[in-house]
């Protein structure tokens, strides 16, 4: 998983040097011609907000759009998610991936309802203790949800500045391109100066590869085929479908990888997907046992994105 750098700046910036004032208008006119009307910029609120935000660690823009209006109109709050059956949670995600996402944001809006009141607070150190929440993401949501001067740093953004201000270095690192993104964020509008460069990352990648590859902090994604994961997917799938599957089933379903399978099993059973019972059948876990299975509580912690 890509790693984020984020840190916190106040203040207005009132004598940006003329090469800064270049670089932002660069920028923003191409924003100004080619913005993406994306139904998260659009007046989403906090929820709106931080849902995307997750979506979109792992999962294509275009993917998202969908499935991210389907999940609003399902669950249009922190409380209504929480209180969610988490097989319903499940098939809504469907399509998006990476599931442990899913049962770290339920789980992150049961925080917010019941220890917050319902009300996300806009302190990224707070948010950063959520479920599934790393430090660029909960950067992120406080500059798209409440305009905070909050400087970050995840793929498109690296893009962007590896692209103009490291065109012929390689192994750059986070280190690097902070003092650039301090220096040049436009503090009066911080959700719109993100908009903007996500979008610019976007056409950057699309005219020039990938200038993130450059960095020290890009990873190859591992293989999907024949891997845990998508033994874990298949069988999460087929539970839900079916209500419940016997492990032998689950195990054939893998096909002739035993040792795959009986890892994906107990993996969904230990993060708290799925539980099993005396006769050896499995379904996905009710809200009270997912819950409650503290010593399995998800803490990976997202910053990957992929807003193309």
């Amino acid at each position: 998983m890509r790693t984020g750098t984020t840190t916190r700046r106040t203040g207005p910036d009132t004598r940006a040097p003329r090469w800064v004032m270049s670089f932002r208008d660069r920028v923003y006119s191409h924003y100004s011609l080619h913005g993406r009307d994306l139904p998260w910029r659009n007046g989403a609120g906090p929820y709106g907000v931080f849902v995307s935000e997750v979506m979109l660690q792992q999962t294509q823009v275009d993917r998202v759009v969908p499935k991210y209006v389907s999940f609003l109109a399902r669950f249009p709050g922190f409380r209504e998610l929480a209180g969610a059956p988490l097989g319903d949670v499940l098939r809504e995600w469907k399509g998006l991936g990476y599931n442990r996402r899913a049962l770290a944001l339920r789980r992150a809006a049961g925080i917010v309802a019941d220890e917050w009141g319902g009300v996300l607070p806009a302190d990224p150190a707070r948010l950063e203790r959520l479920p599934g929440i790393g430090k660029a993401t909960a950067a992120s949501i406080c500059a798209y949800a409440f305009n905070l001067p909050v400087v970050f740093i995840e793929t498109n953004v690296r893009a962007v500045f590896i692209h103009h201000f490291f065109r012929d270095s390689v192994g750059v690192s986070d280190r690097d391109i902070l003092p650039l993104a301090e220096k040049t964020l436009d503090r009066d509008n911080p959700a719109r100066w993100y908009n903007a460069l996500m979008d610019y990352g976007v056409m950057l990648k699309r005219l020039h590869g990938n200038p993130a590859r450059k960095s020290t902090a890009h990873r190859k994604q591992p293989a999907f085929g024949g891997s845990v994961r998508q033994a874990r997917g298949l069988l999460l799938k087929q539970i839900l479908e079916r209500g419940s599957m016997r492990r032998s089933d689950m195990e054939a379903a893998c096909g002739e990888d035993r040792e795959r399978a009986m890892r994906a099993i107990a993996e969904l059973e230990a993060e708290g997907f799925i539980v099993g019972d005396r006769r050896g059948r499995y379904r996905v876990a009710d809200s009270d046992t997912s819950m409650m299975k503290e010593k399995f509580e998800i803490t990976g912690k997202g910053n990957s994105r992929h807003r193309e």
